[in-house]
Formats: structure tokens, sequence, C-alpha cells
């Protein structure tokens, strides 16, 4: 919308808004005349209600936030005040004479004290709820929206699009060797990994801190050939092997290349094959 639209329609708005005020300026004058208020109290008085009315309508198109419900709040509350009033002017014959003093604005009292109360309370509720949205408005910083040119915009879908262009396909680190130890001739690094290969599916971490989880029983077929062999009969099959062997050859760590058994099995037939030895050796070998 142009300027001039917008101007014509801030124009009918004050128009409607003004013909609305006047066709409210009796009744509301009127009422107070009834509460006791003098000539010039009741020709202000319409300003008291209608006015905060249009202060509020201002504040609630200017704030954000919680300022904005409390200045719709104060709006709601004062036009449904002068409703009341008004509809009570159209009610009570009395008010609408020439010359208006002071008088009931109900039959029932106690619906005439809360009218009195609320009519009174209008003037004293727009001095607190008036200074207030003022002050509301006067400290009120709107939000500003960082703004960007065209200009800026295409550069930086450019950068962006070139940057992505200009990003190669990052291969897998060499995978280099640990250096040799200071007494053995260093071995050259030799890369495992080429940097245009891929790491083969096979190879995996050398270490790693997470636990293996089970899988089950062994297939047959990764099972190892030989059978299981009792101490009895690997005991057999070592002395066959270690028959002919040296006291300085019969160490554990032949006997398990041997006979193909575990570290620990292998010191116990080492042990038990150097008891044998001994006793068989009898008192004067041992002796000489």
């Amino acid at each position: 919308m142009n300027r001039l639209g917008k101007g014509l329609l801030v124009a009918a708005l004050v128009g409607v808004v003004a013909m609305a005020f006047r066709v409210s300026w009796n009744a509301l004058r009127d009422v107070a005349t009834a509460t006791g208020a003098d000539e010039t109290a009741a020709t202000l008085y319409p300003f008291v209600v209608d006015g905060l009315m249009a202060l509020a309508l201002v504040a609630t198109l200017t704030l954000t936030g919680d300022a904005r419900r409390f200045a719709l709040r104060v709006l709601a509350a004062y036009t449904l005040a002068s409703l009341v009033l008004n509809y009570v002017h159209g009610l009570v014959p009395e008010l609408h004479d020439e010359v208006v003093d002071w008088g009931r604005l109900a039959d029932w009292d106690p619906a005439n004290w809360a009218l009195v109360l609320l009519a009174t309370s209008l003037p004293v509720g727009s001095i607190y709820f008036g200074s207030d949205l003022v002050a509301k408005v006067l400290h009120h910083r709107p939000i500003e929206h960082p703004t960007t040119t065209p200009n800026q915009d295409q550069s930086a879908e450019t950068y962006v699009n070139r940057s992505t262009a200009d990003l190669e396909v990052s291969a897998p680190t060499p995978i280099t060797p640990a250096p040799a130890p200071a007494e053995l001739p260093a071995a050259p690094a030799v890369s495992l990994v080429k940097s245009t290969d891929r790491v083969p599916a096979g190879v995996v971490a050398a270490e790693s801190t997470r636990p293996r989880r089970a899988t089950g029983r062994v297939p047959e077929v990764a099972r190892s050939s030989r059978p299981n062999r009792t101490a009895e009969e690997l005991l057999t099959e070592a002395r066959k092997v270690t028959a002919k062997w040296s006291d300085r050859e019969l160490t554990a760590e032949g006997i398990r290349k041997a006979v193909h058994t575990s570290p620990a099995k292998a010191r116990v037939l080492r042990d038990t094959l150097r008891a044998e030895r001994d006793r068989s050796a009898g008192p004067g070998e041992a002796a000489a």
C-alpha cells in the first residue's frame, strides 16, 4: 500500500474514533454529574475514559511482548467500563434531563454502589495505567533486524558454492610404523595405505577399548582339527620328543613348540621331565 492509501486509512480511523467519542460524550458526562462531579469535571470525564482507550490502542501498536499484552488488558478493561456506563445511561431516564443533578445510577442498592465505585475509580485508574503505558512506550526499544543487500547475499552464496566445489575427497591418513629402537638399525618408514586407495575391508584397529561382544559358539569349521589331549598323553608325547635332548635343551619353550601346547602346560611338562631325569640319575651320579 502506498503512502496515499495509508494516509486515507489513518484519516478514516481518526474520523470514526472522533464520532464514537462524540456519541459517548453525553453518557459519560451525565454519569459523572450523577456521581457528584461539578460541571468542569463532568466535561473532562469523557477524556478520562475514552482518552485512555485511545492511548492504550496506540501503546498496543507500539509495544511488544508482555508490555503489549498489558496494554491490551488496559484497553479491554476501559472499553468494557465505557460500555457499562453508556448502557446505564440508556436505562436511567433521570440521567437524560437537561439539568442533571446528583442522583442514583440504579434502584437496587448493591448495583448502585458497584456502578458508583466503577465510575469514580476510572479517573484514578487512568492516572496509574496511563503513566505506566507512556513509560513503557518511552523505554521501548524496537528490535533491529539486520539487513543485507543483494550484492552481499550473492557474494555469500558464491563463496559457499566455491568452497563446496573446491573440497577434495578426503583420503585416509597413511599409517607409518613406529621408529625402531636405538640399538637396532632403523628401518625406513613405509606407507601401508596409499592416499588414493581405499582402506582394505579386513583392516581393523590394533587396539580397542571397547570389550568384544560374545558371538556364541565357535563354528565347527573354525575349530582346531587337533583333538584335546590329556595330561598323561602330553607327558608321553613330551617324553618321546625330548628323549635325546640334553638338560640345557630341556626348556619350556622348546617343549611348547615340540608338542604344540600352551606355555603353562609346557612349564609343567618341563618340571616333570627334569624331576624324572633327576630320579633316574641315581645317587651316584648326583654325588659326582
